[in-house]
Parts: structure tokens; C-alpha cells; sequence
């Protein structure tokens, strides 16, 4: 009967130790392994005792001996991954196979590449020579023999590396050439990141997705990619300042000129398709901060008969609210700060559509360099795996605040696509499966009544931002607008008693009672 010696590390201490185990590995488990045919390790061979029936003393001795002869064999190994059982068989005399002749010794662990469509292998450097000092082991120890292998675990690994490497110049050549599949340089992608990117891009049922380090580097890159020099764009009025400041400083300077119209005025939209050569019509939806909503189909069907993209900034909808690829676009946009990560700790961007127009932007996203570090990666992947319920309560909160609101005599209005006073909520119905969570609404007052409502409620945090599992509420003139003084605040809307309430995952029982006393002290 075949006898296998194990040699193993502690799980506690990683100290190794020997143990013995009968039969075909002892168990199913071994029984399972074997059938898996794992290539064999160079310094695993194999032990047999030909007579079962020797002595206790004689069994002992030659324990003694195989232990011995093991650890000189295996000098400097260790496992895969760490704490992780290492079974090792081991000589104890000459084994032969049936027929009487004596095995060949074992080959060297060998690794298998693809070059020319074809298999081909190449030896494994299985370790450092034994004469290494501490200084170059401290380098390259418990590596060079093989990483651990991370198919089979749950989550997403963080690949935080900033190149990798290639096993020979015809397996590099072979990557440059498309026939390998591996990553260069983490600047130009990574598997963390890469995760992400597949994810987001099959939420917004696109063909590809890149991300990027923020939301304000997708909309600003896409732009100067997609836009000619001399091109000309269509924006709405309400939107993010950010955009705003970059189409009308920036883009002019490539000569790139932009017609700016209501988010409703699908008339002047049309007068600019035809005025102009158009690259791009680029709007949010819903808007930023009054929550206007774009008739996506409509603005789609307008612009792809004068050979114009169409580009929604989703973030405050979210892929769980609206898909604007669906609906015609042909590219959407997030700030993935916000709702996707959800939890106010990564900072990071995105772009997803059709290939054609995301490679054109990777092309440029690769000189500039604007490149999300993979723990952020990781943090946004786990972010959106709780998104549809994150969101799901943030719809729900939204609207009942908002019909609150509406309700209250000292709210002048509010601003919510859920509600029916909305403009556009008709659209809103047809096109979103919830309304977000973010609400907007004036104050009866002024600047300092407003003001006095946000230092009074003591749930949500006075802070930029919105999507995460926190409530946070901000008056966009201090916040945002405060060097443009009240006359071009006034040119641009932006009311001084208008304050934004970017909905949390809070219960609303507790959201609602807040925003009550802070409006009894008005």
C-alpha cells in the first residue's frame, strides 16, 4: 500500500512539519486532486513501502531518513498561498513502475504560452539561487517561484502593480501583436480596473466602458476626442459649473465653439444642427441642480439625422433609473463618486458606449494619464454591488421628502422629476424607472433664510457631493457659485434661496422628522 508523505506549514505560525497519510492520498479530497492531473513540482516525486509489515523501530528510522533527505530537497520551497497545505511526496527507496524498470526523474515545472497560434513552453524560473543574500531575497523571495493563483476566490483582487511582466520576448511579442492577452502598463489598463469597466459597461448595456480618475477628466477627455478642432458642440443651460467653466474657457481655444440652449428648446436645438457643423450634443439628465430631464429619444433621433453624437451625463439617474444607450444615445457619462461608488470615499469617472467612440477616447486617456489607482477600482466594484438597493431607498426618500416639501408653507418650490409639477415630468415617467435621489427646493426668503434651514438640521451633512449612503445638503450659491456674485448668479439662475438635498440611505421616518424641526425654527 502506497504511503504519502505531507509536509505542511501551521496556519498560525508557518512553522513546517511532516505527517504521513495511507492509502491514495487518504481521502476524497486527495482522491479529487489527483484526478485535477496538476503538473507535477520538481521537487515532488514518489514513495512507496514495499513491505507494510516492518517493525515500529525499523518504520522510525527510516522516517528519520526520509525527513532528512525532504527537507534538503526542498530547501527554500513554500507554499502557493499562504497557510495553504503543501503535500510532498518523497522517496524512500527506488520506486518502479509495473513492467520493473525505474521512472525518469521529473521535469521541471514548465509554463505553457501561445506564440504563432500555437502551444509552446518555457522552463519556470522555480526560485533563487541558494547563495542569494538577504538584500536580493527581501526583493524577489516567495515570487519568483509562481504568484498565487486568484481564479477561485470571491472577490475581485486588487492588482496593485504598475507594470507587468512578460515571460520572453515572443510572448511580448505576441501581446503587441493581439495573440496574448496580458496588460502592459497601468497606465493603459488593469485587471482590477478592467472588472469595473465590464461591469458598468453591461449596466448600461454598452459595448465598452472606460474609467477614468474623475468624472469632470471622462467629460473633458471625451470632449477634446470626439470634437474636432473647429467643431462646434450643443449644451443645455443648466449644468454642472465645471462644464460650464471648460466649454466656455477651454474648448475655444481649440477653436471649438458651443450654442447653449433650455434643456426643453428642442426648436433651437435644431436651428444649431443645421447652423452648424455639430460633433456632440452633451447634456445632463436630470439636470444639475434643477433636476431638468432631457427627452432622450427625441434629442437622439435630431441629432442622428445631422450626424451628431449624443452623450447623457447619467450620474443622477444611474444605471438603475435610466439607460440612456437604450433610449438612442450613444454615450453616457458618470461621475462614479457619486451613486455607483456610493459611499463618499473614491473619486472616479467613466464614459461607456459604442468601441468606435470609446477607443478614440482611451487613445487620448492614455497620453494624459488620468488613470484610477486599482484600490479605487476595487472600492467602486464593491460599491455597485449594493447600488440597486442603495438606490431603491434613495428614489424612495427622494420622493416622499419631496412631496413634504411641496406640502410645507414655508417651501416656495420644489424641483423633483417625480413630482407632477415638474416640467418634465411626462418624460421622466416614460424614460426613468425611478427619479433619483436627489431633491432641490427654495426656501420662502432669502439667502440667510436658506442658510438658516441647512445650520438647523442635524441629519444630513453640509457638504458637496451627493449618491453616497450619507444625506448631504448644500446651498449651490455658497457652495459653488459664491465668487460669481448675485448679478451672475442671477444670469445663470442660480437662486440664493435655493438648496439642494442629495437623499441618503437614512430611514425616512428620521429624514422627515429632521427637516420638520428645522423648518419650525424658520
Amino acid at each position: 500500500m502506497p504511503l504519502f508523505l505531507c509536509y505542511e506549514r501551521s496556519a498560525t505560525t508557518g512553522i513546517p512539519f511532516f505527517s504521513f497519510g495511507p492509502g491514495r492520498g487518504g481521502g476524497r479530497r486527495r482522491r479529487r486532486r489527483v484526478k485535477q492531473a496538476r503538473p507535477p513540482s520538481p521537487w515532488m516525486f514518489p514513495f512507496t513501502l514495499s513491505n507494510t509489515s516492518r517493525s515500529q523501530s525499523q518504520f522510525t528510522v527510516m522516517t528519520a531518513s526520509l525527513i532528512k533527505n525532504l527537507r534538503s530537497n526542498v530547501q527554500g520551497a513554500r507554499p502557493t498561498r499562504r497557510n495553504a497545505r503543501v503535500r510532498m511526496m518523497a522517496a524512500a527507496e527506488p520506486t518502479t513502475t509495473r513492467n520493473g524498470s525505474t521512472p525518469e526523474p521529473e521535469k521541471p515545472l514548465e509554463r505553457i504560452v501561445m506564440v504563432d497560434g500555437e502551444t509552446t513552453t518555457s522552463q519556470q524560473h522555480m526560485g533563487l539561487p541558494k547563495t542569494a543574500r538577504p538584500g536580493t531575497i527581501s526583493v524577489h523571495g516567495g515570487e519568483r517561484s509562481g504568484r498565487p493563483k486568484v481564479k477561485d476566490s470571491l472577490t475581485t483582487p486588487i492588482v496593485q502593480t504598475a507594470t507587468f511582466t512578460f515571460e520572453n520576448t515572443a510572448e511580448l511579442i505576441a501581446y503587441q501583436e493581439g495573440r496574448y492577452q496580458s496588460f502592459e502598463y497601468g497606465r493603459y489598463g488593469n485587471p482590477t480596473t478592467m472588472t469595473a469597466e465590464q461591469k458598468i459597461a453591461e449596466m448600461e448595456v454598452a459595448e465598452d466602458c472606460l474609467i477614468s480618475s474623475s468624472g469632470m477628466y471622462a467629460a473633458t477627455t471625451m470632449l477634446m476626442s470626439l470634437v474636432p478642432p473647429g467643431g462646434h458642440i450643443v449644451t443645455t443651460t443648466d449644468c454642472y459649473r465645471r462644464t460650464r467653466q471648460f466649454i466656455q474657457t477651454f474648448l475655444p481655444k481649440m477653436g471649438i465653439g458651443a450654442t447653449v440652449v433650455d434643456p426643453s428648446d428642442y426648436e433651437g436645438l435644431e436651428e444649431a444642427l443645421k447652423k452648424h457643423d455639430v460633433s456632440i450634443y452633451f447634456s445632463e439628465s436630470p439636470t444639475n441642480p434643477y433636476l431638468r430631464c432631457i427627452d432622450v429619444p427625441r434629442v437622439s433621433e435630431l441629432c442622428h439625422e445631422h450626424g451628431a453624437l449624443v452623450c447623457i451625463d447619467s450620474t443622477f439617474s444611474t444605471p438603475c433609473n435610466m439607460r440612456p444607450i437604450t433610449l438612442g444615445a450613444d454615450l453616457v457619462i458618470h461621475s462614479a463618486t457619486k451613486y455607483l461608488a456610493g459611499h463618499n470615499d473614491v473619486l472616479a469617472g467613466c464614459i461607456a458606449g459604442k468601441t468606435e467612440h470609446i477607443e478614440k477616447v482611451r487613445q487620448f486617456h492614455n497620453v494624459l494619464g488620468g488613470v484610477i489607482d486599482p484600490h479605487a477600482s476595487y472600492m467602486l466594484i464593491r460599491g455597485m454591488k449594493t447600488l440597486g438597493v442603495r438606490v431603491a431607498r434613495q428614489n424612495d426618500n427622494a420622493l416622499r421628502i419631496a412631496r413634504f416639501l411641496e406640502a410645507h408653507p414655508k417651501i416656495e418650490k420644489v424641483h423633483y422629476p417625480g413630482l407632477e409639477s415638474h416640467p418634465e415630468h411626462e418624460i421622466a415617467k416614460r424614460q426613468m424607472d425611478g427619479f433619483g435621489g436627489v431633491v432641490s427646493f427654495e426656501v420662502k426668503g432669502g439667502l440667510w433664510d436658506a442658510a438658516k434651514l441647512i445650520d438647523s438640521v442635524r441629519l444630513p451633512y453640509i457638504a458637496p457631493s451627493l449618491g453616497g449612503v450619507d444625506s448631504l445638503i448644500e446651498q449651490p450659491t455658497v457652495v459653488s457659485y459664491w465668487d460669481q456674485g448675485p448679478e451672475k448668479r442671477a444670469e445663470l439662475g442660480i437662486k440664493d434661496n435655493l438648496i439642494r438635498f442629495a437623499l441618503g440611505i437614512e430611514e425616512y421616518e428620521d429624514i422627515e422628522a429632521d427637516m420638520a424641526q428645522a423648518l419650525d425654527l424658520l
